[in-house]
């Protein structure tokens, strides 16, 4: 087949993915994902791949997302390319709804809410992060809901490590981009604390794009002889405009994504979003036995405002999850040479939503929605070395969850002419998850890798409220989603590089479909369908002066069977069977090189290949028009001097015109709306290290 043949002579050519010159943080690196307790990856069965900070620092990458991008297996979307403002990545392909299937986490705790509102990536600066570790494949045993097709975990510097260090840096670019970042760092020998704090201002590529975001973390640690207590608190603040879409309609005559790109259809629509965090964890070590007891809280409020064309909306709500997470690690002599994790998720989350016609008259609110979950589930995991060579890992897990909502319709508010009240709901559920793997070292260079779960996903809070066909509030329970994965893979260190390659398939049964599109018909389960691919990436020590890195991704994600029912204002029965699921490009290609031009000044670039993709609303597949393919250059020139770093970096150099999200009419041929991204931007950064 095709993809065959490209993955082929990627290979052959040159199987790498050296993010800086002279670092190889591979097999023998300590990593948390895969066991939630510190541990080597190399004798583990896990898909893993790691992004240091000294990568991140020489990245050409202006955000996470981006950054991640360069991955193999990972895609991102974006609306608008304001600071990673509303984008969204995908992990293995699931198109429309990959914010809710793969499991974003930081330091160890999701930070995927319980709503459809999405990671809040530039909240955390890039000068907190000591690395991002992704393990592919279900992470659902360890971390359960949600991390269907593996997991994301951002680890954040400690203080413990990085001694007596303060930085400053300034940073400016195009489109109106200010940022000022301040990091410090103390540490006495028993206890340290580190700060970061970052604000940034951006009018953005579009017409009502303003984006003004502030972050402030703070992370204290205490060592504690054979353990540490660590408290960690974070704060966010952003407010932004919305520019919503350009309408593509060929027959009237109508592509403003190419007329217009930079212009707005929704001068008035702007949402705004305040973000707490704060955790408390304690992990000791004991004779065979690590101890770790985390409790956390974290809070998000939220304000938004949608013209739709003189029938506003505007909405106030508040997010909330409380929870406790202990867990033991021990080593036992049962089957063998063996470790045993386990651990309890408790998690409780409390959503309120308040909606009006006009932020003035939010006082007096249309509707009160109100919702509680609980989530709570224990696991198990066993590694088991079957004999020097050869590791066995085996795990399950068992989540329930428990929802009570109600809703409040006050039909004396202002705009309230129309509403209704959703009858009061309830729901249980529960799902077991497990994972079966086998890792056997063919010999010092070479490791081969099987791996077979089964993850899950219960609908998310705004995936339960909608409208029946009839235009009644409703709460919508949702059966849960299951998925079961097959994964096998090898990786190799060769002289200079190493390389890794992975097969994978995953079914779905009763996927969660949120449809905002489409009024009067709410959220529903999709019929089965099917995501399986190919990864390979690697890096490459060409010249003690150069590396270079490529990563591959193919993916054939489709519909199995089935008819989409639809509804007054949709199509009906459609045919979905053997469709392509939307949002999914089948490619994706990335190619990287860092010149050390000399030892002060490194020169990074990176070229990214996105295959088109069907679009939102178009399961069908019968627009006839796909979001095009694109191709991105970026560069990044890094200068030291003493304590002071001077960076420039371009991106999209070529000044390519392409967006990575567009949703599609059902009713008229070729109508799209779509949403363009930034062409070439300059950025300059100067920092001051002490």
């Amino acid at each position: 087949m095709k993809y065959q043949k490209i993955a082929a002579a990627i290979l052959c050519a040159g199987t790498s993915s050296a993010y800086a010159i002279l670092e190889d943080p591979t097999l023998e690196t300590i990593i948390v994902t895969g066991t939630r307790f510190k541990d080597t990856y190399s004798d583990k069965p896990l898909n893993v791949s790691i992004i240091t900070s000294e990568t991140i620092n020489k990245s050409s990458a202006r955000t996470i997302p981006e950054l991640l991008s360069q991955q193999a297996g990972v895609s991102t979307r974006d609306l608008f390319g304001n600071n990673a403002a509303l984008a969204t990545v995908d992990l293995r392909g699931f198109g429309a709804a990959a914010g809710q299937n793969t499991l974003i986490l930081l330091d160890g705790r999701r930070i995927t809410n319980a709503d459809s509102s999405g990671v809040q990536w530039s909240a955390i600066p890039f000068d907190s992060i000591e690395r991002i570790e992704i393990m592919r494949g279900s992470g659902a045993v360890l971390y359960g809901d949600g991390a269907t097709n593996g997991v994301i975990n951002i680890i954040t510097k400690s203080p413990t490590k990085a001694g007596k260090t303060g930085q400053v840096s300034l940073k400016t670019g195009s489109y109106g981009m200010a940022e000022v970042q301040a990091n410090a760092n103390y540490f006495s020998g028993i206890a340290g604390i580190g700060f970061t704090a970052s604000n940034l201002v951006s009018d953005g590529y579009r017409a009502n794009n303003r984006n003004e975001q502030t972050n402030v973390q703070v992370n204290t640690q205490w060592q504690l002889g054979a353990g540490e207590l660590a408290l960690k608190v974070g704060i966010d603040r952003q407010d932004m405009r919305l520019p919503g879409a350009r309408l593509v309609q060929p027959s009237a005559g109508i592509n403003l994504a190419a007329t217009d790109p930079r212009g707005t259809a929704t001068p008035l629509d702007y949402a705004s979003r305040d973000g707490n965090q704060v955790a408390l964890e304690w992990q000791q070590r004991f004779s065979g036995a690590d101890i770790n007891v985390g409790v956390a809280r974290r809070t998000k409020n939220q304000k938004s405002n949608f013209d739709f064309n003189g029938f506003p909306n505007y909405r106030d709500s508040d997010l909330n999850v409380n929870s406790l997470t202990p867990r033991i690690k021990l080593a036992h002599s049962l089957g063998g040479d063996s470790t045993l994790v386990a651990g309890i998720d408790l998690r409780r989350w409390n959503y309120g939503l308040d909606t009006s016609n006009a932020a003035a008259n939010i006082g007096q609110p249309i509707n009160q929605v109100s919702m509680t979950q609980q989530n709570s589930a224990w696991y198990l995991q066993n590694t088991t070395h079957l004999s020097k060579a050869t590791t066995l890992l085996a795990g399950v897990r068992n989540e329930r969850i428990s929802i009570k909502s109600n809703d409040v319709y006050n039909a004396a508010a202002s705009g309230a002419a129309f509403g209704s009240a959703a009858p009061l709901g309830s729901f249980k559920a529960s799902k077991v998850a497990y994972d079966l793997g086998l890792r056997h070292q063919l010999n010092g260079e070479v490791a081969l890798n099987g791996k077979v779960g089964r993850g899950f996903r219960f609908a998310n809070i705004d995936e339960i409220y909608e409208s029946s066909p009839s235009f009644t509030n409703q709460f919508q329970f949702l059966r849960p989603q299951t998925s079961d994965n097959v994964e096998v893979s090898i990786e190799q260190r060769v002289q200079n590089g190493s390389w890794r390659a992975a097969l994978f398939n995953n079914k779905v049964h009763n996927e969660i479909h949120l449809d905002p599109f489409t009024t009067g018909i709410g959220n529903t389960n999709l019929p089965p369908s099917r995501r399986r691919g190919l990864e390979l990436d690697g890096k490459w020590q060409a010249l003690p002066q150069l590396a270079l890195n490529a990563a591959y991704t193919y993916i054939d994600a489709k519909f199995l069977s089935g008819v989409l029912q639809g509804g007054p204002f949709t199509q009906t029965n459609v045919n979905i069977a053997g469709k392509k699921v939307p949002l999914v490009p089948s490619h994706k290609f990335n190619l990287g090189a860092a010149w050390a031009i000399t030892e002060q000044t490194l020169l990074n670039s990176s070229v990214t290949y996105v295959d088109s993709q069907f679009m939102d609303n178009d399961e069908a597949n019968t627009l006839g028009i796909k979001i095009p393919s694109y191709t991105v250059a970026d560069m990044k020139l890094v200068h030291k001097t003493g304590p002071w770093q001077l960076s420039t970096s371009v991106n999209n150099l070529f000044d390519r015109k392409y967006f990575n999200y567009a949703v599609s009419s059902q009713f008229t041929p070729g109508k799209y709306n779509a949403y363009p991204l930034p062409g070439r931007t300059l950025f300059i950064n100067v920092s001051y290290q002490h």
